[in-house]
C-alpha cells in the first residue's frame, strides 16, 4: 500500500506546487490524478519516487518511509517503481533494445553502463518488447519510431524493473485517441493480470471514466476531489468546477479536462 501524508512541495522560487496532500492507494489499484496543467500532478508523481524531494510530509510504501530513504535503500525502492513519461524520455540515438535495457541498470553491475548486459537481460528486454507488440523494432533507433511506438518502448523499459507500481505522468497527452487507448490498455492489463498498482495523470475525462478504479482531483496543489469509478462517471457540474474552476467549460465526456 502507498500512503501519502500531508505532502507539501515548495520550489526554490517560492512556488507552492503541493500543499498538505494526503491519500492512500491500495495494492493493485488504478488511480488516476486529474487537474489543470500546473495543478501539481507531475510534482506529486515525481515526489513519490523521489525524482523530486518533497518539502514536508511523508510517503510510505509497504511500510517504508520513502521520504527518509537514502543511498542503497532509495535505489532498492526505485527498482520496484516504474516511471513512464509524457515525452517518452528515450535516448533518441540509441537503439530501441538499448533503451529498454536501460530499465535494468538498477539490478546490474556497473559494466552495464558500457552496454555489457547479460544474455538473460537481453532476452528479458526482447520479451518486454514482444509484450507491447514491437519486438520487430528492436534494432531501430528510438527516433525512427512513431510517438505511440516510443511510448511502448517506455512501458517495456519500465517492465525491465519488474515493478510493483508504475507511475505514468500524462503518458498519452501527445497521442491520438486510438493510440491513447492502446497505451492505457497495456497499463490496464498490467494492473488487472499482475496486480500492479498504477498511478496515472490524465487530461481526458472519457479516458478517466474508462480506466480509473479511483480518482483524485488536484487544484492549486491541493486535493479537492476524491471519487470511485462509479462516482467519476456521474460527476456533477459542481464537482467539475471544484477541480477546474468556475470558468471551466465542459466539453462533454470525450472532452479535455
Amino acid at each position: 500500500m502507498l500512503e501519502v501524508r500531508n505532502l507539501t512541495k515548495v520550489y526554490d522560487d517560492g512556488t507552492v506546487a503541493l500543499k498538505d496532500v494526503s491519500f492512500q492507494v491500495e495494492q493493485g489499484e488504478f488511480l488516476v490524478i486529474i487537474g489543470l496543467s500546473g495543478s501539481g500532478k507531475s510534482t506529486l508523481l515525481r515526489c513519490i519516487n523521489r525524482l523530486i524531494d518533497p518539502t514536508e510530509g511523508q510517503i510510505l510504501w509497504n511500510g517504508i518511509d520513502v521520504t527518509a530513504a537514502e543511498g542503497a535503500e532509495l535505489r532498492q525502492i526505485r527498482r520496484k517503481i516504474g516511471m513512464i513519461f509524457q515525452h517518452f524520455n528515450l535516448v533518441k540515438r540509441s537503439s530501441v533494445l538499448m533503451n529498454v535495457l536501460s530499465g535494468r541498470l538498477g539490478y546490474t553491475q556497473s559494466s552495464s553502463l558500457f552496454y555489457r548486459f547479460s544474455p538473460s537481460d537481453r532476452q528479458m528486454a526482447l520479451d518486454a518488447l514482444e509484450r507491447v507488440g514491437i519486438s520487430n523494432q528492436a534494432t531501430k533507433r528510438a527516433d525512427e519510431l512513431s510517438g505511440g511506438q516510443q511510448q511502448r518502448v517506455g512501458i517495456a523499459r519500465a517492465l525491465m524493473q519488474q515493478p510493483e507500481m508504475i507511475l505514468a505522468d500524462e503518458p498519452v497527452a501527445s497521442l491520438d485517441p486510438v493510440l491513447a487507448h492502446s497505451i492505457l490498455g497495456y497499463l490496464e492489463t498490467l494492473n488487472q493480470e499482475e496486480g500492479m498498482s498504477i498511478l496515472c495523470s490524465l487530461h481526458y475525462l472519457d479516458l478517466v471514466q474508462r480506466y480509473a478504479n479511483s480518482v483524485i482531483g488536484l487544484r492549486d496543489g491541493q486535493v479537492v476531489y476524491r471519487g470511485t469509478k462509479k462516482q467519476i462517471q456521474s460527476m456533477t457540474d459542481e464537482e467539475f468546477k471544484e477541480i477546474y474552476g468556475e470558468e471551466a467549460i465542459r466539453v462533454g465526456v470525450g472532452g479535455e479536462i
